[in-house]
């Protein structure tokens, strides 16, 4: 198994893996399933993946690798401080966090990720907030923004409070709007503390 033919069948293993997740769960999703979604017979899907979590666990890297680079891509855009933090929300999140909150088994899989892939999630979380925390002290020192405390503590809030915006949200669109209100409120504050627009006599930045 190499070269363009083998990519494409991983690619079609795990698209065809994350559709039965979201449609079915992953407890009632079969290897069978997901051998026929990626039109594979059993066998031949047994020689990428030992079982459904091998699968699960390898879609969490791939999603939190793509996360990474539209975040990157997201904080280096054009825009306002709000703005680019917006696209910046929107971005970290990637694709697996849409399907969780629009599958019917989203509290499932978000289970799933905590008890299959846990150590994944947690370096993928990891390295979104020291992407965060890069634009924070980058952006601090081309003099856009300004704010108290180290930019990874700074990165550990609004990562703390998107979790929290997740937890609280009942679908998808509502944390979208939350989500970009959030935006606009952490990132008016930062702009504003700017030094150009911080009035006289106001606090500095802390280091």
């Amino acid at each position: 198994m190499n070269g363009v033919a083998d990519d494409a069948r991983q690619t079609a293993i795990l698209e065809a893996a994350w559709q039965c997740f979201a449609a079915y769960g992953f407890r009632k999703t079969s290897m069978e399933d997901i051998a026929h979604g990626a039109g594979l017979s059993r066998p031949a899907l047994y020689q990428y993946y030992r079982n459904k979590e091998d699968i699960f666990r390898r879609l969490a890297q791939v999603f939190f690798a793509e996360a990474a680079v539209e975040l990157r891509r997201a904080l280096n855009g054009p825009g306002t401080v709000p703005e680019v933090l917006a696209a910046g929300f929107a971005a970290q999140g990637g694709r697996i966090l849409e399907a969780m909150l629009k599958s019917p088994h989203g509290i499932e899989l978000i289970d799933t990720s905590r008890a299959a892939a846990r150590d994944i999630a947690e370096a993928g979380e990891a390295q979104l907030a020291a992407i965060f925390a890069e634009w924070l002290e980058a952006s601090r020192a081309a003099g856009r923004i300004g704010f108290a405390g180290t930019p990874q503590e700074v990165a550990a809030t609004m990562a703390a409070a998107l979790k929290g915006l997740k937890s609280a949200a009942p679908d998808y669109d509502v944390y979208l709007a939350n989500q970009e209100r959030l935006a606009h409120l952490i990132g008016g504050g930062l702009a504003a503390g700017a030094p150009a627009n911080r009035p006289a006599g106001a606090p500095g930045r802390v280091a």
